[in-house]
């Protein structure tokens, strides 16, 4: 079986025949199993054997993209002949082209990714079983929608024709459950899940299996709300998802085709002065973290907000090329980014300094609009008197404009949710429109 830097030598060697002024090579080979079990049952065990072969080829300043799963000499050959095909018939745009040279990763940094797991089947269905048995032993816990281990080894390349051929290998590894607890005629389901770089650091299935169960255990007996103006925290496990806008409001394809509710922000602030954002792709086995982007540019740190202000959009090499800047290495999106706590606390104290409000755990829809900001979707939680939690609520829509959601923020915790690649804790937002649909 050729390496991926045998294979792509090949394709390096079968481009000489045809004439382009500039090429891409993506690759990528990746293994895995997963096992999902429900009430006891193995339901599925797949392993998974995946590899992919894609190119860009620029003739001037055409571009031709083609793809293919087969890695043999024929295959490889044809998806050249494909790319260059739709490259000679495709219409020129001057934005399109390699990152500069010196900007590549010529020498990628050891980020200490990778980590493989010898899973066999029989031990990822005892872990499966294991985390569900223990939740399903749990008071009015009623049922399961099962629990499922994987496990995900892979290696990525990116060659072009400046002569760099850059590789990264890394790992992934889970162990999830979902579970539904019932009282009376009330039913509620949970979902909780551990994921690492390394299986030594998975919370046990215990661990997992008891979170679950007791997550659905505090949603039964859920009330409606009246309809008000309220504050808003969102748990650390949600949080991040206001931050996902604000980047992808930062993103250069929005802000070249003017669709983003943040147009030509930079150098004003969007969010209170107490916070930041700051991308950190470097650091040593973090989930998250990428020695280079898409467009085969070493990563770097940076901010994208310092002091609430912006001082860079989320850019690759095209949409830098189009918005007259320098890449910010960040074609295929951003990688361990971090948003600095302002509050001495997490969860619990930021219930008790809110007083009054609304703590959201889940939320439904996907009703956030990028271009204009309005953001409204169904959501599920706890509602908050004299700074402690009262009941459970839910059949609410909550809403508002994401440029007021931001720069309302009051608190971010330090209670971060280190399984996700934008890191942050929970945090307050000042006042959002709470749609219910009954009597407090």
């Amino acid at each position: 079986m050729p390496t991926l830097e045998q294979t792509a030598q090949l394709a390096i060697d079968l481009l000489k025949q045809y004439k382009v002024s500039d090429y891409e090579i993506s690759l990528d080979s990746s293994s895995g199993v997963s096992t999902a079990v429900r009430l006891g049952k193995v339901e599925t065990l797949q392993y998974h054997l995946d590899k992919n072969f894609e190119i860009n080829v620029y003739m001037g300043h055409k571009k031709g993209h083609a793809s293919s799963v087969d890695l043999s000499k024929d295959s490889l050959n044809k998806t050249i002949e494909s790319a260059c095909l739709i490259a000679k018939y495709t219409q020129e745009d001057p934005f399109n082209g390699l990152a500069p040279k010196d900007l590549m990763a010529f020498d990628v940094p050891n980020l200490d990714l990778y980590h493989a797991w010898d899973l066999d089947a029989q031990h990822s269905i005892d872990l499966a079983k294991a985390c569900e048995e223990i939740a399903l032993e749990q008071n009015e816990i009623d049922n399961s929608e099962g629990a499922e281990v994987s496990s995900f080894q892979g290696k990525g390349l990116y060659a072009n024709s400046n002569g760099l051929i850059a590789t990264q290998s890394s790992t992934r590894h889970s162990l999830n459950c979902a579970l539904i607890a019932k009282r009376d005629d009330d039913m509620q389901t949970a979902y909780e899940y551990t994921t690492a770089l390394n299986a030594n650091d998975l919370e046990s299935p215990r661990q997992v299996g008891m979170k679950a169960a007791l997550l659905a255990q505090q949603k039964l007996g859920a009330r409606s709300l009246t309809s008000q103006k309220c504050p808003v925290i969102f748990t650390s496990r949600l949080s991040g998802g206001l931050f996902a806008q604000l980047l992808g409001a930062l993103g250069g394809s929005r802000q070249y085709k003017k669709s983003t509710f943040l147009l030509g922000s930079i150098d004003q602030i969007v969010i209170p002065e107490s916070l930041s954002l700051f991308e950190q792709p470097l650091v040593k086995k973090t989930l998250g973290a990428k020695a280079f982007d898409l467009d085969g540019v070493l990563k770097r740190e940076q901010y994208f907000v310092q002091d609430g202000r912006v001082c860079s959009y989320v850019l690759g090499q095209y949409s830098a090329n189009q918005l007259g800047l320098k890449t910010t290495a960040n074609a295929g999106g951003t990688s361990n980014v971090n948003v600095n706590a302002n509050f001495d606390g997490g969860l619990d104290e930021m219930i008790k300094s809110m007083g009054k409000g609304l703590v959201v755990t889940e939320l439904m829809g996907q009703g956030v609009n990028a271009t204009t900001g309005d953001y409204s979707r169904g959501a599920l939680g706890f509602w908050v008197e004299n700074g402690e939690i009262q009941y459970p609520v839910s059949g609410l829509t909550i809403a508002g404009n994401l440029k007021d959601m931001l720069l309302g923020i009051v608190h971010v915790g330090t209670d971060v949710d280190q399984r996700s690649n934008l890191k942050v804790g929970s945090v307050l937002v000042n006042q959002m429109t709470i749609a219910g649909e009954g009597h407090e």
